[in-house]
């Protein structure tokens, strides 16, 4: 099977961009150069602020899928491997204490 990853970037607006690839490096020389056409595109630079490999690309499309939909301070969590943090993120509202 083929490797993939799933990633984050931060942008120069200080945004957070989730993606996955089966090429990392490519994938980065694109957002970097501004050659991959989409929303990074209008806020470079952009810096890599996480990389998971994957098991298949199927996994790394549902993971990133997943991480779009989180919050900026889960995203931070996980970029910090602060799994305590991120744990607690987890919760519903009114489960965190």
């Amino acid at each position: 099977m083929p490797e993939a990853w799933v990633y984050i970037l931060r942008c120069a607006d200080g945004k957070y961009y989730t993606g996955h690839t089966t090429n990392l490096e490519l994938r980065l020389a694109e957002h970097r150069s501004g050659e991959f056409d989409g929303w990074t595109r209008h806020r470079l630079p952009v810096e890599l602020v996480f990389a998971q490999e994957m098991p298949d690309q199927d996994q790394a499309f549902l993971a990133e899928r997943q991480g779009k939909k989180w919050s900026r301070a889960k995203k931070e969590a996980l970029i910090a491997g602060d799994w305590d943090t991120l744990r607690w993120l987890a919760k519903k509202p009114k489960f965190r204490k």
